[in-house]
């Protein structure tokens, strides 16, 4: 294992890092199995005492942000890990010390062209926060508007670049040589990682990012996404309007500052479930430090350089899920849990009896759903169930912001906004969009039915002339022949309407 890793001359110093960070936190069974034995130095007594879910966790913290990324999207595996590694790994922050301007002046003024000095009204050389990444300095436009800049930390991609390497041949290793480490599908683990960690170091994805979801709740007024100064923008410099607001950490200080908790838990609910439902597009983690209350109960969405999609076919196995669980209709949801499961071989009976406990537990009233979650994926891992990985950004980004609202608003029912957002998902499932797309789907099987139609009716003539042609069979190919001018007939009907709705 370590020859395969050394044989990069130019990752050999990372893999040594790696290696002796691992050793500090007490993780030398980690290392043995990927060949390091002997390799680096012995576990820290102090931090080697500590449950391993947590030297594990700093043990990724030390290692910088592409591992700090790892343990961030193993936090979303309820599926697979046990709620002590979840609780651990969600503690992970990208949080960082800050650098002094001069040694990120270069980055800056590569990007403007110019010194930020010159090309702002003013300029704070002090930072205004830090993370992993990047840190953010506040600026003032020209025009008086306040904004802030949001720099990428020199040499960060080099860096990342050759911890995904590492990662990607330690995958594919884990992968090869164990059963069990197979069910985190390693391999697609490190492709996630690698893709989600490339977007986000190059900063006009957030900035796109930003412009799709404001666009998205644009009939949505007191919902406020930061608008994006495209002129100053670039791969390693976001430029965005700074918004001053309050947390969402507890109702006493919104209403300290004059905002309504409640109001503001109903906002968040409708929100992400526009966002996730009606929209397909949403924050993938919308907790406390990416969200501001604002005066006139508003609420502003923050650090966008990560988001989630779903399709409509998820989108409507989501509702179909929530809505069985609020009705209790343990079959309902079975049906549901079978279609996430097709192509596991898992029984219909496992998948019943693990229905009917979470109807049992939490069906037939309100919805809480950062309560209902542990025992979900606690069920999904004893029965062997499966949960797609789109749906499990869906359900974390859900679960999130349900935890957030609770805290605001304690007892608040999540679900309660898919009744009100009831008229747009149906407006969003068979508006013009939807069905243009499902005319065209049928247009084209139409077509080649119809390419097929002058063989199958001369087909059916031959057979009418036939002699002796049995009563029945004459009568079914009759049917048939008005079935192919029925499709023809209805499908130019389909398609104009689509045309027209286009």
């Amino acid at each position: 294992m370590l020859r395969l890793l050394t044989a990069t001359v130019r990752d050999s110093a990372r893999v040594r890092t790696v290696a002796a960070v691992a050793a500090r936190f007490g993780l030398g069974v980690l290392l043995e199995t990927l060949g390091f034995t002997g390799e680096a130095d012995a576990a820290d007594p102090e931090t080697g005492a500590l449950p391993l879910p947590r030297r594990t966790r700093l043990a990724l913290e030390a290692l910088g942000p592409t591992y700090v990324k790892i343990g961030q999207i193993l936090a979303t595996r309820g599926d697979l890990l046990p709620p002590e590694w979840i609780a651990e790994l969600e503690l992970l922050q990208s949080a960082a010390p800050t650098l002094p301007f001069e040694e990120i002046r270069g980055e800056v003024e590569a990007a403007l062209g110019m010194s930020p000095e010159e090309a702002f009204a003013w300029f704070d050389p002090m930072p205004l926060a830090a993370a992993s990444m990047a840190q953010v300095h506040r600026a003032r436009l020209e025009d008086g508007r306040e904004v802030v800049l949001k720099v990428r930390r020199p040499g960060i991609r080099a860096a990342m670049e050759a911890d995904l390497r590492l990662i990607g041949e330690l995958a594919a290793l884990v992968a090869r040589s164990s059963a069990e480490a197979r069910r985190f599908e390693p391999v697609a683990l490190a492709r996630q990682l690698r893709q989600a960690l490339l977007e986000e170091l190059d900063f006009t994805n957030e900035g796109r990012n930003a412009d799709l979801l404001r666009a998205d709740m644009a009939n949505t007024p007191r919902v406020v996404v930061p608008e994006i100064h495209w002129q100053w923008t670039s791969e390693t410099l976001l430029v965005m309007d700074f918004i001053a607001g309050v947390k969402p950490v507890s109702g006493e200080a919104l209403r300290a500052a004059g905002i309504d908790p409640e109001a503001i838990a109903e906002l968040g609910a409708d929100t992400v479930i526009a966002m996730v439902l009606v929209n397909g597009r949403f924050h993938a983690d919308p907790h406390p430090g990416n969200l501001l209350c604002l005066p006139g109960d508003r609420l502003a969405l923050l650090d966008l350089g990560s988001i989630g999609h779903v399709g409509p076919k998820r989108r409507d196995e989501f509702i179909a899920f929530v809505l069985a669980l609020t009705g209790g209709n343990a079959r309902s949801l079975a049906d549901t849990l079978a279609l996430w499961s097709e192509g596991h071989e898992v029984p219909r009976r496992t998948i019943d009896r693990a229905a009917e406990a979470i109807v049992q537990r939490h069906g037939g009233g309100t919805l809480v759903l950062s309560a209902m979650m542990p025992d979900f994926l606690r069920l999904l891992r004893e029965q062997g169930l499966v949960l797609p990985p789109d749906l499990l950004l869906v359900f974390k980004a859900m679960v999130t912001m349900d935890g957030v609202l609770d805290r605001i608003a304690p007892g608040f029912d999540l679900s309660g906004a898919i009744g009100r957002a009831q008229v747009a998902l149906l407006a969003n499932r068979f508006g013009p969009a939807r069905m243009a797309a499902s005319s065209a789907a049928l247009a084209l099987a139409l077509v080649e039915l119809g390419e097929d139609a002058p063989r199958l009716l001369r087909a059916a003539a031959a057979r009418l002339e036939a002699p002796a042609v049995d009563t029945g069979v004459a009568a079914a190919i009759t049917k048939a022949g008005g079935w192919i001018a029925g499709a023809l007939v209805g499908g130019a009907a389909l398609i104009a309407i689509a045309r027209w709705l286009g």
